[in-house]
Order: C-alpha cells, then sequence, then structure tokens
C-alpha cells in the first residue's frame, strides 16, 4: 500500500527536475542571444501551475523613434556639401589636362612642334614624350606671368581666408580672359557670338567665358598652322631640290627622303633651328 502511494508522487518530482533543468539550459542561451540582439531583455519566470518560463523581449523594436535634432541636420547638409566639394574637386582634376591644353598656350606650342619634327621627316625623334615635355615646359614658361597675378589676387587670398571661394574664381578669371582676348582674333569672336546668337558685346567683358574658349581655340589653330606653313617651307624646297637632283641623274629607286635627311639636319643645326623655333612661340604670345 505504501508503494502504490508513493509512486504516482515520485514522477511529478521527476518532471519538476527535468523541468528545473531545462530553465537552466535554456538561461544561458536567451541571454546570449539578448547581448548579440543589443537592447533584448529576458525575463524568466514560473507560472502559477510551477511551470517555468521564458521571456525575450525586443526593446529596440518596439521603442519608440527619437526625432531628429536641429544639429544633426546640419551636421548632414555639411557633409553633403563636403561631399559635393570633394566631387567638383575630381571632376576638375580630372579635366585638368584638356583644361591646361584649351586655355593656354599649350595647343599652338605642341602644334608647331609637330610641324617641326614632320618638316624633319624624322619620324620619331624627337619622340613623343620629348615634344609634349617641351610643349608643357614652353606653356608654362609663357602662362607664369598671368599665373602669378591669378596667385596674387585669387589663391593666397582664399587660402588665407580672406575672400570667398566664388570670389577667388571671379578673380582668377580675370588675368586668364585677358590672356585669352589678346590671343584670339576678332573674327573667331565674332563667329562665336554669331552662333551663340547673343546680342552684340559692348565691351570684354560682356563676352561670357563659354563663348570666348572656342574662339580662343580656333584662333589657336589657325596661328599654329600659319607658323607650320612657315617652318615646313624650307624643308620643303630641300626635299624638291633633291629630288629633282636624283631624277636628273637617273637615280629614280633611291628614295628622296633618305638623302635630303642629312641636309635637313645640317640646315636646322647651322641656322640653329631649335633657338629660332623657340624664339617665334615665346614672342608671338607677346
Amino acid at each position: 500500500m505504501h508503494a502504490d502511494t508513493a509512486s504516482p508522487s515520485r514522477p511529478r518530482a521527476t518532471r519538476r527536475t527535468s523541468r528545473r533543468r531545462r530553465l537552466w539550459l535554456v538561461l544561458p542561451l536567451a541571454l546570449g542571444l539578448a547581448l548579440l540582439l543589443g537592447g533584448c531583455s529576458v525575463d524568466a519566470s514560473t507560472a502559477a501551475n510551477g511551470t517555468p518560463s521564458v521571456q525575450v523581449s525586443m526593446n529596440g523594436a518596439n521603442a519608440p523613434a527619437t526625432p531628429t535634432s536641429a544639429s544633426g541636420s546640419s551636421a548632414s547638409s555639411s557633409s553633403t556639401n563636403s561631399a559635393l566639394e570633394i566631387l567638383a574637386l575630381l571632376t576638375v582634376l580630372s579635366l585638368a589636362p584638356s583644361i591646361i591644353m584649351m586655355v593656354t598656350g599649350f595647343t599652338r606650342i605642341m602644334i608647331v612642334l609637330s610641324f617641326l619634327r614632320s618638316g624633319l621627316g624624322a619620324q620619331q625623334v624627337p619622340p613623343n614624350q620629348v615634344i609634349v615635355g617641351i610643349a608643357l615646359f614652353l606653356t608654362v614658361f609663357v602662362m607664369a606671368p598671368t599665373w602669378q597675378i591669378i596667385n596674387d589676387t585669387a589663391v593666397t587670398p582664399y587660402s588665407q581666408g580672406k575672400i570667398t571661394q566664388q570670389v577667388a574664381l571671379d578673380r582668377a578669371q580675370v588675368p586668364l580672359r585677358d590672356f585669352m582676348f589678346r590671343q584670339t582674333r576678332e573674327k573667331d569672336l565674332s563667329l562665336f557670338v554669331y552662333l551663340a546668337k547673343m546680342p552684340l558685346p559692348k565691351t570684354q567683358a560682356d563676352v561670357p567665358t563659354y563663348v570666348l574658349i572656342p574662339a580662343f581655340i580656333l584662333s589657336e589653330i589657325k596661328t599654329a598652322f600659319q607658323m607650320g606653313f612657315l617652318i615646313l617651307l624650307p624643308f620643303a624646297i630641300i626635299d624638291l631640290v633633291v629630288s629633282t637632283s636624283l631624277m636628273s641623274v637617273g637615280m629614280m629607286m633611291l628614295s628622296p627622303t633618305v638623302v635630303s635627311l642629312p641636309f635637313k639636319l645640317l640646315l636646322f643645326v647651322l641656322v640653329d633651328g631649335w633657338g629660332l623655333v623657340v624664339r617665334s612661340l615665346v614672342l608671338s604670345f607677346h
């Protein structure tokens, strides 16, 4: 009789022990999940009937949204402005070679030096890197007074915080526009004013920069071709004389270029051709 009454209580005690063990196993797992999720709360409680339970609540999911403050909006707007300034700077840097070629004397110098190499008849002498290097440093030499004015009136005051960025850009345009106006023909400027369908400007200040730049480029190409013609003319005469001489003696199988190249190089060195070409290029900008 004692054995029969004790037997039902024994499974109940066993079930309670197993529930407690499960609770101690679930608690570490719930705490670890709460730490990973952040903002979670774990509640371990025992129901009225003695059954343990674990509740995990997500505080962050139901948390009320915090309104954005004025300082946060100003910080976001300033970060946006900084990003736009960086983007504009990268764009200018990527277009820097084109800007140097289009608004300085690089185009004229490069075309004239290319005509000179073509007139000499040497295919890759001087190499392209040498031609570009000479044109670049001659451009720096020619544009040095203009860049000095830009540095004194715009770059230095802006770096010292005395003027704003817009004022610095306006000041930097003035000497560069003066340089382009001195090298631009009136005919070319009138052409682009007509193409822009704008009223006739009365002063240089009335001419927009987007009209001045293509007119300046067109004038530079015309001047470069005129100088190139004067450079090619003596070399063409030498080629003609050599070709006629070879035909008169019956040596038609011999290429005139092979014979005329040493004579052209000798003439170019004797008259100090490089000095004359560089002198003519620099003086053509003044």
